[in-house]
């Protein structure tokens, strides 16, 4: 079960990181296309929106999803512990807890890549929404 510890540390958490980085440069990318757009070379709603929101979908997906592959980092780890409580018989309860507190390691990474890429999400979301009614007052279009 050694290769489950390698699994839990190497391939959950390290995909949780490798997405982070994914994630905030999505983000960065989108803020850079945001600042230097211009609404007028836009000449209707449908083409600015599909600019303004290409890629979004990855972020709100990291977002929406990291926390569950950190739970699934966490359940592996119990499983371990438990695994090798139950091959070693009785455990010393500081190597029981250390097994445990190791496991919950991938649910914080987990969260640690969720929260900021929700807010990146959020963020940028917000900004496209009023990047597109700038557009419509600037065209003279009222929202339905």
């Amino acid at each position: 079960m050694e290769w489950l510890k390698l699994v839990i540390d190497y391939g959950v958490i390290w995909l949780l990181f490798l997405l982070s980085i994914v994630a905030v440069a999505f983000a960065l990318e989108r803020y850079l296309v945001f600042k230097r757009i211009r609404l007028q070379d836009y000449k209707d709603k449908q083409s600015l929106e599909l600019e303004l929101t290409k890629k979004l979908h990855i972020i709100a997906t990291i977002g929406s999803n990291a926390p569950y592959l950190g739970l699934l980092g966490t359940v592996l780890g119990i499983m371990l512990t438990f695994y090798t409580m139950g091959a070693e018989g009785l455990m010393d309860t500081g190597k029981i807890m250390t097994g445990l507190a190791l496991a919950l390691k991938a649910t914080a990474v987990g969260l640690l890549v969720a929260i900021p890429s929700v807010a990146l999400y959020n963020l940028l979301l917000r900004r496209a929404k009023v990047l597109i009614l700038r557009w419509e007052i600037l065209n003279g279009r009222e929202r339905v």
